[in-house]
C-alpha cells in the first residue's frame, strides 16, 4: 500500500456526463413530434384555450377535444394540438358578391 487514499473523481465526471445527456435528451423530447404532453403541461404552457386542468380533462372525457388515452391517462401530441387549433379556428366572413 502506498498510503494514498482512493478518490472518486470518476463519479463527478459521470454525473456531468449524465446531466449533459439528460439535457440533450430533454431538448430532443421537447422538439420531438412524438412527445406526449399531460393536461397539466398543456394548461401551464397555454397551448389550448383552457385555464383549468379539470375543464380540459372534462372536455376530453366528453370526447369534445382531440387527445389520446394512453393506459387510461389523457395525453396530447403536437398533432392533437394542431387538430384542436384548426377545429376552433374562425374563418373570416366573405360578403356575397
Amino acid at each position: 500500500m502506498t498510503g494514498r487514499k482512493a478518490t472518486r473523481r470518476h463519479h463527478s465526471k459521470l454525473k456531468r456526463l449524465l446531466a449533459a445527456s439528460a439535457a440533450q435528451r430533454e431538448a430532443v423530447e421537447e422538439s420531438s413530434e412524438f412527445r406526449r404532453l399531460t393536461p397539466e403541461e398543456v394548461v401551464a404552457k397555454q397551448l389550448l384555450p383552457y385555464r383549468s386542468v379539470r375543464v380540459l380533462k372534462q372536455r376530453c372525457y366528453e370526447r369534445k377535444i382531440h387527445h389520446h388515452l394512453d393506459g387510461g391517462r389523457i395525453t396530447f401530441t403536437l398533432d392533437d394540438l394542431r387538430k384542436e387549433t384548426a377545429r376552433t379556428a374562425v374563418e373570416p366572413f366573405t360578403k356575397p358578391a
